[in-house]
């Protein structure tokens, strides 16, 4: 018998206001910072350095762990193609036919390790597909259709609003609605967070892209594109786990894989002219071209704290032939910020377990 997942009450104005804090806190996976050429020699500037700062909050900083998604477990399996997506890019996994294989990351956005799951309605998925050529695909995704900000400026702005005030420990209402008042181009993710729930698997989400890039076929045509994973058919629900279980994903997802692999669509979406693809706060309409890519297997699961996740950067600007960035300026950002963390986790190094390793120290397969 399918169960449907519970869900929590309404939420006071309060909560929202405070939501809305810790979503634009965690979410950082996807435009952490902005990294001028040389611009750590310019104190007025953002760098990536300073950014990375905002995610180690005095005696908060959990040494050896990632500064963002710090939460998660690491996946294998692969993608096999259906050739769709050929037309649009030369990459050597869209193939016809073809089989990828692929370690991924399933987490929470946020810098902190043991964050219970119920305590952020986002849920991040990354990727490294690697071709028999030795090219790599690595991308990042997030549980939800836009971006709250532009920009690198607006994200590091929108951190410090978000910061918490020293002498309460909490965020500071009046300067999180300041910050919303002046940046209208959060309207968009502010609805949507409006009824955004945590759910109770990774299993039953659908991930985004977010940022454009573009795709570049055989012939040289460029073409932006976005792109989402949605889940095969519609995987079962399951009841949400009691508040006292911190690290109920990590064994949905265990259970779910004791009886087979978990499947995803590849969607890709066709910008059509004018569509703005450096602005990720902003959706492309649901008329645009969609092309199914083929099929993302999940075959197994282990901790992170020695699976093959564990030293990946899932930077994505790292792109096969085939495939570049678009003029998003979230991207080289997230590149930066990227870098800066596995500098600094890698020179920590991992000191303790993860918090969910005893319930993911098994591995699941077919």
């Amino acid at each position: 018998m399918e169960h449907k997942e519970t869900r929590p009450p309404g939420l006071t104005a309060g909560q929202k206001l405070i939501r809305f804090t810790v979503i634009g806190v965690a979410v950082i996976g996807l435009g952490a910072v902005f990294g001028y050429t040389g611009g750590w020699l310019a104190p007025q500037r953002l760098t990536a350095d300073r950014i990375a700062n905002t995610f180690e909050p005095g005696d908060k900083t959990h040494p050896g762990f990632r500064r963002n998604h710090a939460k998660g477990i690491c996946v294998t399996g692969h993608f096999e193609s259906s050739g769709a997506a050929q037309a649009l890019s030369s990459a050597p996994m869209f193939s016809p036919g073809s089989t990828t294989p692929l370690v991924g990351r399933l987490a929470l956005p946020g810098p902190n390790p043991y964050a219970p799951d119920s305590s952020v309605p986002i849920r991040s998925f990354a990727l490294r597909f690697t071709m028999p050529d030795g090219q790599q695909w690595r991308t990042a995704m997030n549980s939800m259709p836009v971006f709250p900000v532009a920009t690198p400026q607006s994200f590091y702005e929108q951190q410090l609003a978000g910061a918490p005030d020293p002498e309460t420990g909490k965020p500071n209402p009046a300067r999180i609605n300041a910050f919303f008042a002046s940046h209208p181009e959060t309207a968009n993710f502010r609805e949507w967070i409006k009824t955004a729930r945590p759910s109770a698997s990774f299993a039953t989400e659908a991930y985004y892209s977010l940022n454009a890039f573009v795709f570049i076929n055989s012939e040289g045509a460029r073409q932006n594109v976005r792109w989402r994973v949605v889940p095969v058919g519609k995987p079962v629900a399951v009841d949400a786990s009691p508040e006292h279980d911190q690290n109920y994903l990590d064994k949905d997802l265990n259970q779910r894989l004791s009886a087979g692999p978990l499947r995803w669509r590849l969607i890709v979406t066709i910008a059509d002219p004018g569509d703005p693809s450096n602005d990720a706060t902003k959706p492309w309409p649901d008329s645009r071209r969609q092309v199914e890519a083929g099929t993302i297997v999940i075959e197994k699961s282990q901790a992170q704290d020695h699976g093959p996740c564990r030293d990946i950067n899932f930077d994505p600007t790292v792109l096969p032939k085939g495939m570049t960035i678009s003029d998003d300026p979230l991207l080289p950002a997230r590149s930066a910020v990227y870098a800066v963390s596995v500098d600094r986790r890698t020179r920590e190094g991992l000191s303790r377990p993860s918090p969910s390793s005893s319930a993911a120290t098994s591995e699941h397969s077919k």
